[in-house]
């Protein structure tokens, strides 16, 4: 007996198809200790805790959304809130629904893994009950980001909720696109969620996360995304809170030319546990990878990245580089990193690094030297440490957000 997923299967309701998907998942179970793609994030303490199903939406504070405009698409605790929603004035050549319909349980990646190992996937593919569908036509050029919200809000008891979302962007669109997770007060809920994502021959996509869940959330989010000839697709990821989060990004360069750059920032402060899985493919000749990702621990938090590139044979041309650093701010945080480079072409280029380390002593004395307390100093350094992976986001507007959101989190830590 599992108390996490019994407690996630009671809230099934769904046809055989699902049935027999929950049922599986089921016998597997959990990833044990042997699992390699859990090497660093146990599920020990959670598999003892059990979540009752997310069925009313709480009433939340506007105010908490006041700085997301229009177009926007607002979940609470799972649930769609349509009074906080403004999906009105669309652009033209976009289209965007929610509902049952959207979530099917379609899978998006066939890759050998161990028992367990999807198990978080699989039971949203199992009990995913809403979702957001967004498509832009071929040629549609959609300057204004769309906004998806999804807060958690304190309610009776842990609840848990699956979400199951698509995002199309047709042969030569440019579309942009801004997650945000939040909390409103205390609660320790489970949000389960997966991102489906195809970005069409010549398309752009622009994808931006921010995760800052409650201190006691726990959040698993998978990204799944194919990119076809001389598509674009950059994103950039900020995991700022949560008790346990853990977010895998998986992208397939299947057309010739295609370009991916993911970029993010961890922080992992207090006794936050946030784990980053890259696995990038490179299936196409002349396809191109830039992820450049920043850690940082401090108080007992742990950061935890794995970047796998994986250079499939005949993608000859492909130009693959991961740069992950990492900054630890106490003695008690702990930071875990594992570049990953497999390569079965010929004629490539790639390179792949990851350091761990503390502030620069000499910088840190430079700038109390001109007057700066230590925490400001340190703060400072921090912020500048963390700028280089937001040069992704070309919206200016969108990435002094993203740097607003990464200076209050660390000014929070010397509160």
């Amino acid at each position: 007996m599992n108390t996490l997923l019994d407690s996630l299967a009671a809230g099934f309701s769904g046809d055989t198809d699902r049935r027999a998907l929950l049922d599986a998942t089921l016998r597997d179970g959990l990833p044990g200790p042997r699992s390699e793609r859990w090497k660093y994030t146990s599920l020990r303490a959670l598999e003892r805790r059990s979540f009752g199903a997310a069925i009313a939406t709480p009433a939340i504070d506007p105010d908490l959304l006041a700085d997301i405009p229009a177009p926007r698409l607002v979940f609470v605790n799972g649930r769609f809130d349509a009074s906080l929603s403004h999906p009105d004035a669309l652009p033209a050549g976009l289209t965007l629904e929610t509902g049952t319909g959207v979530a099917d349980i379609t899978e998006t990646d066939d890759a050998p893994r161990a028992p367990g190992d999807d198990v978080f996937a699989r039971l949203n593919a199992a009990l995913a009950h809403d979702g957001v569908s967004l498509r832009a036509d071929a040629g549609a050029q959609v300057a204004r980001p769309i906004h998806l919200v999804f807060v958690g809000a304190p309610a009776e008891g842990d609840l848990a909720w699956h979400l199951r979302h698509r995002v199309e962007v047709g042969d030569g669109a440019t579309l942009r696109v801004v997650e945000h997770h939040l909390a409103t007060g205390a609660h320790r809920h489970l949000d389960n969620s997966l991102v489906s994502i195809a970005v069409g021959d010549g398309a752009t996509l622009e994808h931006a996360r921010i995760q800052h869940a409650a201190d006691g959330a726990t959040l698993f989010a998978r990204t799944d995304a194919t990119l076809a000839r001389e598509a674009r697709y950059r994103r950039v990821d900020l995991e700022l809170g949560g008790a346990l989060s853990r977010h895998e990004l998986d992208v397939r360069l299947e057309g010739e030319g295609a370009a991916l750059a993911a970029h993010g920032v961890l922080l992992a402060a207090g006794r936050s546990h946030l784990d980053t899985r890259l696995g990038i493919e490179h299936v196409a000749r002349d396809t191109r990878c830039e992820l450049l990702w920043r850690g940082i621990g401090a108080g007992r938090g742990r950061a935890v990245f794995h970047g796998g590139i994986t250079i499939h044979e005949g993608a000859d041309g492909t130009d693959a580089r991961l740069s992950n650093k990492n900054l630890l701010l106490s003695a008690n945080a702990e930071i875990d990193t594992q570049p990953v480079l497999v390569i079965h072409a010929d004629e490539v280029q790639a390179a792949h690094g990851a350091t761990v380390g503390q502030i620069d002593a000499n910088a840190l004395f430079y700038l109390r030297s001109r007057g700066l307390p230590e925490g400001e100093a340190k703060q400072l350094l921090t912020a500048a440490f963390c700028r280089e992976p937001l040069a992704a986001v070309e919206d200016e507007s969108l990435r002094g957000v993203l740097q607003a959101r990464i200076d209050a989190a660390l000014e929070s830590l010397s509160a």
